[in-house]
Formats: C-alpha cells, structure tokens, sequence
C-alpha cells in the first residue's frame, strides 16, 4: 500500500515533517468523516440510527480538535492567529485579516522568520519608504 501523503521524498523529510504531515492528513479525514455523517444525518429517519450516527460524528470532532490542537501546539504562528479568530463575536473573515496582521507583524518584530520562509528572519520592508 502506497502513501501519497508527501509531496517531497518521505526519506528526505525530517521525522517532525513527517509527523506533521500525518496529522494534518488526520484532520482532513476527520472533517470529512465529520461531513459524511451530516449528509447521512439529514436523510435517516430512524432515531434510533439517528442517535448512534450523531455520537460518531462526536467522535469524529474530538479527533479533529485533538488533531488541530497538536498541529497549533508546535506552529505558534498558526495558534496566535487562531487565538485571534476562535470564540469570538463578530465578522469572522474581519478577525482573521486582523489576528493575522498582528501575527505576522509581533513575529516580524522579534525577527522570526515565517513558517515556509526562506527569509533570514531580519524583517521585512513594509512601510520602509523603498
């Protein structure tokens, strides 16, 4: 059985990649599985099958969370954005332009580079007048 969850050579990827990987392809199939049994739960009639689909699909969202939570847990970045949108009121697509500014700028600040940057973590040139 083959696994088409790198887009890079498995043997070349550091094992945290690796880990990181599995568990994003985990919280995909777990929205999904979330999804499936929605759209069963919008057409069964029986209570009974009902009741039992509903606690599954519990089960489900607790290894979304969990998921999510380790993902969040090791790319800081990712949790003080999510920080900034999650249980809040108000326009959700307003909270996430604005979490990720303050984020991307406080990391900026401290010269850190952003996941998935080359950059040498000396800031950028926003605002510099160039």
């Amino acid at each position: 059985m083959g696994f088409d969850q790198y887009h890079e050579p498995a043997a070349e990827l550091p094992a945290a990649t690796r880990t990181f990987a599995r568990l994003c392809a985990s919280l995909t199939e777990e929205a999904e599985a979330i999804g499936w049994y929605e759209q069963r739960l919008a057409v069964e009639p029986d209570q009974q099958a009902r009741a039992i689909m509903r606690d599954a699909q519990g089960e489900e969202f607790k290894h979304f969370a969990m998921d999510l939570e380790f993902l969040l847990r090791r790319t800081p970045l990712w949790r003080e954005i999510a920080q900034g949108i999650l249980f809040q009121e108000g326009d959700i697509v307003e909270h996430g332009e604005e979490a990720e500014e303050e984020a991307v700028e406080e990391a900026a600040s401290r010269g850190a580079p952003l996941p998935g940057s080359q950059s040498l973590g000396i800031g950028g040139l926003r605002g510099a007048g160039l």
